[in-house]
Parts: structure tokens; sequence; C-alpha cells
């Protein structure tokens, strides 16, 4: 990861390790309204202009490494090979990431990220910046799509399909392992989930729920 960084960054990289972790602690004992980002620095062994240097506020500590992934599905769209349809690369995309155990796609068992999807779950003002970001992504990757496409209002209707899918299938998994099931032990279901719910999108819902 820190390959081919220089000394100031890799400094700078650590630091930001060591705010996020010691800030997810102290969320995690106390809860996150309780906790000031004073104590946050000082847990750290920083100031408290330090952890305003590399965060805007409480709630980028704990969700900047989702803020990160915000730009990855229009990346995938605006990257795929001539061909190549937006839900072939959005797909694909996702099945890797699970086979990887990525945390964007809820598929990382590890202690500190279970320990963050906990507390965006209990915290009211973390859930509505995780929906901004998840409307930011739309937003991303409804612009790679008008872009291309001949009717824009269809593009919107697209990105938030395929947006919304993967949003569903993320808090699946996610549900699975904060229950205490295993990252490797879930992820052949998960990747079986992904490919019907893209299904649903490749094929339309025509055929669904139908009332007998």
């Amino acid at each position: 990861m820190t390959e081919g960084m220089s000394l100031r960054e890799r400094k700078k990289l650590r630091t930001r390790h060591r705010l996020l972790a010691a800030a997810t602690e102290l969320f995690a004992e106390r809860g996150f309204d309780k906790v000031s980002v004073a104590e946050i620095a000082e847990a750290a062994e920083v100031s408290k202009m330090t952890v305003f240097n590399y965060f805007g506020g409480k709630e980028d500590l704990v969700l900047a490494p989702m803020a990160e992934h915000t730009g990855d599905v229009a990346r995938v769209v605006r990257e795929r090979a001539p061909g190549e349809s937006a839900l072939s690369a959005v797909r694909g995309q996702f099945l890797e990431a699970i086979e990887h155990r990525d945390p964007s796609v809820g598929m990382s068992d590890l202690p500190m990220v279970l320990t963050v999807r906990r507390l965006i779950q209990e915290t009211p003002a973390l859930i509505i910046r995780a929906h901004a970001l998840s409307m930011r992504s739309h937003e991303l990757l409804a612009e790679v799509l008008v872009e291309e496409a001949q009717e824009p209002s269809i593009a919107r209707v697209a990105a938030a399909q395929l947006i919304s899918t993967r949003n569903s299938l993320i808090h699946a998994n996610q549900l699975r392992l904060l229950a205490g099931e295993a990252a490797d032990a879930i992820a052949g279901d998960a990747a079986t989930l992904a490919e019907r719910g893209f299904d649903l999108l490749a094929h339309g819902l025509g055929d669904f729920a139908i009332r007998h």
C-alpha cells in the first residue's frame, strides 16, 4: 500500500490510520455522541488541530473509508471495455470485490470494519451521512450515463437501479457478518445473490412476484 510513497506521505498515512483506529475504539466503548474530537486527539497523541487537518469532523472519522469508494461504480462504468454494458461492468466489479473480501461490498469480517458498521447503524447522524454518500455515488454514476445516453432521464433511472441493487446486496452481506458469520463462509452465497440481483436488472421485473 505504501510502495512508491515518500517518507512524508507514509507518515501522513500512518497518522490518518492512527486517528481512525483511536476514534473507532472510543466510539465503540462510549458511543459516537459521547466522544469529543479533543479526546480522539489525545488518544492518538496528536493535537486537536491535527485531527481537523485530516478530517472535516467526527462523522468523517467513521465514514472516511466509505467516502473513498463513492466514485467506484462511476469509474468502473466509465472505464469499461468497448462493447461492454454498464450492467456487465458493475456486476463484474462487484463479484470481483466479493472474491477479494472487499469491505466496500460488505465482505470484510475484520473487527474494526464490523465495529464501524455497527456504529453507523446505531447512530442517526452517521446513517444520514452514509445515505448522502450513497446518493453521491448515484449522482456520479448518473453523470457518466447521461454523457452517453440519448435519454438523460432514463440514464438517471438506470443509475438509481444499479446503485440500489448494489446497496441491497451490500446490506445483505453486512447483516450476515454482523450476525457472526465469517466472510469466507458467506462468500459463495453472496456471489450467488449478486448474480440473481443483477439478473433482475438484466431481464426486468415483469415476471417477478406474480400473485397466484
